[in-house]
């Protein structure tokens, strides 16, 4: 018959003790609440998550779409829940009417809905580096022609968007819009506003979005820690200049269905 030495049977009475007390706490803890479901949903990403390598890491992708997303798709379906008649809105009529919305519901839309469309835009102006269309050269057709029209080349339209999303103080959104004139413009939100939304942002920042870099530091700081420079520098390599350009060439036509809907 095996025996035991004193200090193994010690041992294998601790880790007996901890393994039936883990059993124990993991009986009496609730399974996690099921995410609220509603008519928003997270988008699937438009490339694998390590797709945009080196520039953007797949760790980052993978918590900034299947957590930060997440959890305002979620929040945003607890918000409009008791709200039936909102259920019913496209997400752009939602974010784009705030200031019309009840106003217990103004804050929880203006912070998930914002976040929800602002993530759900910028994955899809984002693709595989080298791929045609994406980052590298300057892009072409009409968005070429208005940046260097707007901003005297594509050098110093880079160097003022750059610019805007270092000077963005705390967690926002660098934005290039097309403004109702059909003009470009560089503007600038704090957390998750964007340009579409009435009575929040200022006039003279409304517009429809071309482009969206989002600088928040949960989209960068694994990554590139606090040198947000360095991660708007590499994001230009990975920049979805084909769909850029077919946001601008919609820009004042009829809107469709919003993203994320």
């Amino acid at each position: 018959m095996k025996t035991f030495s004193a200090t193994t049977r010690r041992q294998f009475i601790v880790t007996a003790g901890t393994t039936a007390a883990a059993v124990a706490v993991n009986a009496q803890t609730p399974a996690a609440a099921p995410a609220p479901s509603g008519p928003f949903k997270v988008p699937l990403l438009p490339y694998p998550a390590e797709a945009l390598e080196p520039h953007i890491d797949a760790t980052t992708m993978g918590i900034h779409h299947g957590k930060h997303h997440k959890a305002y798709v979620d929040n945003l379906n607890k918000a409009v829940a008791p709200h039936e008649g909102l259920q019913k809105k496209t997400l752009e009529q939602l974010i784009a009417d705030i200031a019309f919305l009840p106003e217990d519901m103004r804050k929880p839309v203006q912070n998930n809905g914002g976040g929800h469309w602002n993530h759900t835009l910028f994955w899809n102006l984002m693709g595989v580096p080298g791929a045609a269309g994406i980052g590298g050269a300057p892009p072409d057709g009409p968005l070429a022609v208005a940046i260097n029209g707007a901003f005297g080349s594509f050098a110093k339209f880079q160097e003022k968007f750059a610019d805007a999303a270092m000077k963005r103080f705390g967690s926002g959104w660098a934005w290039l819009i097309a403004k109702a004139d059909g003009k470009l413009a560089i503007v600038s939100t704090p957390n998750q506003d964007n340009p579409l939304m009435q009575g929040i942002v200022p006039n003279g920042d409304r517009g429809t979005p071309v482009l969206a870099l989002d600088v928040w530091e949960h989209a960068y700081y694994l990554k590139y820690q606090n040198k947000r420079a360095d991660y708007v520098t590499a994001w230009w390599n990975v920049v979805n200049w084909t769909a850029a350009n077919a946001l601008f060439e919609a820009a004042g036509k009829p809107a469709g269905k919003a993203p994320g809907k």
